[in-house]
């Protein structure tokens, strides 16, 4: 399964592109992305606080993902 992929801030960094096209392999949940983007990207792990947005919307960790979502990472943010 393909997904569209959006990355900001450290996530965007962390992945050398703010859009990219990410193949899923069998699980397709937002878990799953979170793993398999570790995998690929060790960075990813300390990233303690992390969202994910499908489709403009916020999702769980067990939200199921279809082909040509677009997932957006939303990196913690910090302010002043």
């Amino acid at each position: 399964m393909k997904i569209n992929l959006v990355a900001f801030g450290i996530a965007r960094d962390i992945l050398g592109a703010s859009k990219t096209d990410f193949h899923l392999a069998d699980d397709n949940t937002i878990s799953a992305l979170k793993e398999q983007l570790i995998k690929r990207h060790a960075k990813f792990a300390d990233l303690t606080s992390i969202s994910f947005a499908v489709n403009e919307e916020y999702k769980e960790d067990d939200y199921l993902l279809n082909d040509d979502d677009e997932v957006v990472i939303i990196p913690p943010v910090s302010g002043g």
